[in-house]
C-alpha cells in the first residue's frame, strides 16, 4: 500500500531555516540533488522577496558556502547553493541518532516537495509502504517536532485545496467574502484581519501560503522554463 503524506518538521537545524527566518514573507521551496557526494547540492526556488533580500541572507547563512542565481521568472527567482556543512555536520549538534539520518537517504520514499520554514521544513512524500512512513516519522518524533497534516492512500483522488490548512481556507474565504479579491478592491487587509482577529502581517503570510498551495496543485505544471541567467557569489 503506497501512502502520500504531508507533515511538518520543526527543527532549526535543517538547512536554510536561518534563510527564511531572515525572509520571513518570502516562500522557499528546496529540491535536494544528491549526486555530489555528502553534501547535495540545494536548488532553490524563492517567491515573494526580493534577489537583493534573498542574496543578502543567503550570504549571511552559517550553513551557505556558495550561492548561485540560475533563473528569474517575474518575482520567483531560482538560486543554486552549495551548502558549506554535510547534513551530518549540520545537524550532529541536535540529533542523537546519526546512523537513523543516514538511513532515511535509503528508505523506500521520495520526498516530493520540501518547503523551509522559520522554524524547519513542510514536506510532501510518497512512502512505499506503511512501514516505511512509519520508520520515517518515528525517526523526526524522537529527534525534532514532527507533525502529520495528512496522509492518504496513492490514487485517492482529492480536490484542489485539500492540502491548505483550516486556517489558511478560512482566511481565503473570508478575504473573499469581504470583497479582498474584488476588483476594484472592496477591502483592505486591515479588514480582513479584524474580520479574523488576527494581525495584517498574519493574514498577509496566510493568503500567501494559500494562494502558493493553489497555484502549486493547479497551474504550476504550466509554468514556463525561466531563462539563462547566472550570477555566481
Amino acid at each position: 500500500m503506497r501512502l502520500v503524506a504531508e507533515f511538518e518538521i520543526k527543527c532549526e537545524a535543517l538547512p536554510l531555516v536561518e534563510v527564511a527566518s531572515s525572509v520571513p514573507e518570502a516562500t522557499l521551496i528546496l529540491k535536494l540533488q544528491f549526486n555530489h557526494g555528502e553534501r547535495p547540492l540545494f536548488l532553490v526556488t524563492v517567491s515573494g522577496s526580493s534577489h537583493q533580500e534573498i542574496g543578502d541572507a543567503l550570504t549571511a547563512a552559517y550553513d551557505v558556502g556558495e550561492w548561485t542565481l540560475v533563473g528569474q521568472a517575474g518575482d520567483t527567482h531560482r538560486y543554486q547553493v552549495i551548502p558549506a556543512l554535510s547534513f551530518e555536520e549540520q545537524l550532529g549538534g541536535h540529533i542523537d541518532d546519526l546512523s537513523g539520518l543516514e538511513s532515511l537517504a535509503t528508505a523506500d520514499a521520495i520526498i516530493e516537495r520540501i518547503e523551509v520554514l522559520p522554524n524547519g521544513w513542510q514536506q510532501t512524500g510518497w512512502f512505499a509502504s506503511r512501514e516505511a512512513f512509519d520508520n520515517f516519522a518515528s525517526f523526526w518524533q524522537q529527534n525534532a517536532d514532527f507533525q502529520l497534516s495528512r496522509l492518504t492512500r496513492d490514487g485517492e483522488s482529492e480536490p484542489p485545496g485539500d492540502g491548505l490548512t483550516d486556517q489558511q481556507q478560512e482566511a481565503l474565504r473570508t478575504a473573499y467574502e469581504l470583497g479582498y479579491f474584488d476588483i476594484p478592491r472592496q477591502a483592505s487587509l486591515e479588514t480582513v484581519a479584524a474580520e479574523l482577529n488576527i494581525s495584517a502581517s498574519s493574514v498577509s503570510e496566510r493568503l500567501r501560503r494559500a494562494q502558493t498551495q493553489l497555484i502549486e496543485e493547479t497551474v504550476a505544471t504550466t509554468w514556463p522554463p525561466l531563462p539563462d541567467r547566472t550570477t555566481t557569489h
